[in-house]
């Protein structure tokens, strides 16, 4: 079996991240509601994707999340929206910790695969599923 440079997890991220943006952008819940979320897990777990400076948002997203729950990411999404317009993003994730620019990790306890479940990322458990994704990036990302 072929497996993800990125995550580890079998070479389906790609097409798995395709099918929870679809449903990210329904704007439906559980999916929309946790869209900035579940972005930032497969952005941290696929780090070629992002460059190592702009890990900031991604990782102020997840430390919000994990947290403040749902409540504080949506603030936090607001202010990023607003210092966007202003270029001062480094005011609003001033106050979480900082992004990691070493080496990415090659492996994580839970990935993409594992919050879709059998490839449709099921509404029941998906906020759960989410967390325990957001949490295992963090995770491995500070080892």
């Amino acid at each position: 079996m072929t497996r993800c440079s990125g995550c580890g997890a079998p070479d389906s991220c790609e097409e798995l991240f395709h099918v929870v943006l679809a449903l990210d952008h329904s704007r439906r819940p559980p999916w929309g509601p946790l869209h900035g979320v579940t972005v930032s897990c497969f952005l941290l777990q696929h780090p070629d994707r992002l460059p190592a400076h702009d890990r900031a948002r991604p990782w102020a997203t997840l430390h919000t999340y994990l947290d403040g729950g749902l409540a504080a990411v949506t603030r936090l999404t607001a202010g990023l929206r607003r210092a966007n317009a202003r270029r001062g993003l480094a005011d609003v994730v001033a106050r979480v910790p900082v992004a990691p620019l070493g080496e990415a990790p090659t492996a994580f306890a839970v990935t993409i695969v594992d919050v879709a479940v059998d490839g449709t990322f099921p509404a029941e458990g998906f906020p759960d599923r989410v967390e325990a994704w957001a949490a295992a990036t963090v995770t491995a990302w500070r080892a």
